[in-house]
């Protein structure tokens, strides 16, 4: 932007205002002089430039340093927005408020004290004194140099020409880290109520937390870790050490749990201490509490039969016959919240176990169920309840034997809305783009899309679960421009899959199925089915073709080939 033209009078200082064109400035003002206006962004009636703004917000006024105007530390300039480099990260993370202290209506933090009050407090150490953040600023405040209190240049990672090479610490390994035998059982055991600001106590072995903190480094490198998610991991980790019962032992994750909002990162920190065999998970799972509120109003026989049930859904069981394996939570939600009305109904019907419920009770409540899906749904859960207690010996006959369900239901195939697909594939966003390209060309499964990694798409082909699938052009180029961006918002991330975003990128997980449709606007499953819709209105429904193409079996194209007769789906009106 160009600085405005100076006065033709005085030629000290710039005109009033550009747009509209007024060429005085206010104290050479035909009839002046004039007193200037205030600031029509901050405010101020001081220092007025031109165009209505003072030299501070004037983005052509000359640099002079000023102090901050939040803390008041001097040695700002306007790049900043005449903040220092603390203020700016002060403002970002809190909003405007009347500070408890010195009562100016600046950026407040959760406990209403702006900076400059906490800056005080925390250069007396008020929390190491007993004092309160008040206290520490009664006598008013200790004005200072901005941008003092950051990071070293040695500690960014940067070098001068003084500086000496520092000889490397040697490294501890994992496997020599080994948590103790003992644990110091507490006389009561409650519930840490932590805040920001405490003061905590410091690891009782200064070397093991070193040691760890190494480790900690070492695995934040690998997983490509900012700075700032790496000082976070450790604080968390330091306050854990401090604040463990048994030192040396496994840190609990009731312990990370109960440091709240000190603990922040506690995710990435339970990842790295689960690696090293150092993490206690002594928290109840959710799952098991959803359960306890679900069957509250039951009979409490039938409230233990169905624990029976959920212990073997849940875990498993493997150690005797019958053997089985454990099932996915959705699974576990599905058939419990889909028996449990019936299961209500029997109870206030006056059976308080499910050893007396008969086979005519079980038909009877299938009857009752909606034709179709909820039918079968209900039947297929019923069934998994009385068989998993008849075979644990929990009941005595299972009522729900020789019960003909007949075929589960399967919902005919639908196009999607081309408006949508094409603005997906249109997108400017790179991850969206991808996506789109890779379903409406290729029809991979949402699970696929997950499963991708890095390695499985070369010299132009997707090499999936033993198919080797040439990619079209339009998916190559959008390949490429996800890849670039890929590349640069997290160049350091060692996770594999193709797909990431800003949290998957600090671990080794994939993202998960709702942010595929969060990316895409629509089901994944829905652009899926398009694609092969339309192939079997090309082929004319060609079983083996749409197999080869999609990896599908027989059965599963026929479901699709099925669609061939309906309205909606005519060629013509599709292609019109």
């Amino acid at each position: 932007m160009r600085p405005p033209k100076p006065c033709p009078v005085c030629r000290t200082r710039p005109v009033a205002f550009t747009k509209p064109r007024v060429d005085f400035c206010y104290q050479c003002l035909p009839g002046g002089p004039f007193a200037a206006p205030p600031c029509r962004a901050c405010a101020t009636v001081d220092g007025y430039y031109s165009a209505g703004l003072c030299q501070r917000c004037h983005p052509a006024a000359p640099q002079h340093v000023t102090s901050c105007k939040h803390c008041l530390g001097w040695g700002v300039t306007r790049h900043t927005k005449n903040m220092c480099w603390g203020c700016v990260n002060w403002r970002t993370r809190n909003d405007y408020g009347t500070c408890l202290s010195c009562r100016r209506h600046v950026p407040i933090d959760d406990r209403d004290i702006c900076r400059l009050c906490w800056r005080q407090a925390a250069m007396i150490r008020w929390s190491r004194n007993g004092l309160t953040i008040l206290e520490a600023n009664k006598s008013g405040q200790q004005l200072f140099i901005a941008n003092l209190f950051s990071t070293p240049l040695q500690a960014r990672g940067r070098t001068t020409r003084t500086e000496t090479a520092a000889p490397p610490r040697p490294r501890i390994r994992a496997h020599l880290i080994r948590p103790v035998d003992h644990e110091q059982l507490v006389l009561l055991d409650v519930r840490r109520h932590l805040r920001p600001g405490m003061a905590l106590p410091r690891p009782p072995d200064p070397h093991a937390a070193q040691a760890l903190a190494d480790l900690l480094e070492d695995h934040a490198n690998r997983h490509g870790w900012s700075a700032s998610t790496l000082g976070k991991a450790r604080g968390s980790l330091n306050a854990a050490l401090g604040m463990q019962d048994t030192p040396g032992a496994r840190i609990k994750t009731s312990l990370l749990r109960d440091l709240g909002p000190l603990c922040r990162a506690s995710g990435r920190l339970r990842e790295f201490l689960n690696g090293l065999d150092l993490l206690d998970d002594d928290l109840t799972p959710a799952l098991q509490t959803w359960f306890t509120g679900k069957v509250v109003g039951l009979p409490a026989p039938m409230h233990a039969e169905l624990r029976v049930w959920f212990d073997v859904m849940f875990h498993g069981h493997k150690t005797s016959a019958p053997r089985s394996r454990a099932r996915t939570q959705s699974t576990i939600r599905v058939r419990l919240n889909t028996v449990l009305p019936t299961l209500h109904v029997w109870a206030a019907g006056g059976h308080e176990s499910l050893r007396e419920i008969t086979r005519a009770l079980v038909l009877d409540a299938i009857r009752a169920a909606d034709e179709g899906h909820p039918r079968y749904l209900l039947g297929s859960c019923l069934r998994s309840i009385f068989s998993v207690l008849k075979g644990h010996k929990v009941v005595f006959r299972d009522p729900t034997v020789r019960i003909k369900l007949g075929a589960p239901h399967t919902r005919t195939p639908e196009p999607a809305d081309f408006d949508v697909i094409r603005d997906a594939l249109n997108s400017a966003e790179p991850a969206r783009a991808a996506l789109a390209a890779l379903l409406a060309f290729h029809a991979l499964t949402p699970g696929q899309l997950r499963g991708l990694h890095l390695t499985d798409i070369r010299d132009q082909r997707l090499h999936l679960d033993g198919r080797v699938i040439p990619l079209a052009q339009p998916v190559v180029a959008r390949l490429s421009a996800y890849l670039d961006h890929r590349a640069a918002t997290w160049p350091h991330t060692a996770n594999p899959h193709l797909f990431i975003h800003m949290r998957t990128a600090l671990g080794l997980k994939p993202v998960g199925g709702r942010w595929l449709g969060l990316q895409l606007g629509t089901t994944a499953r829905g652009i899926r089915a398009d694609r092969i819709l339309d192939e079997v209105l090309t082929t004319g429904g060609d079983i083996k073709r749409i197999c080869v193409l999609f990896g599908l079996s027989p059965d599963g194209a026929a479901i699709y080939t099925a669609a061939l007769s309906h309205p909606d789906l005519d060629n013509d009106a599709r292609r019109g």
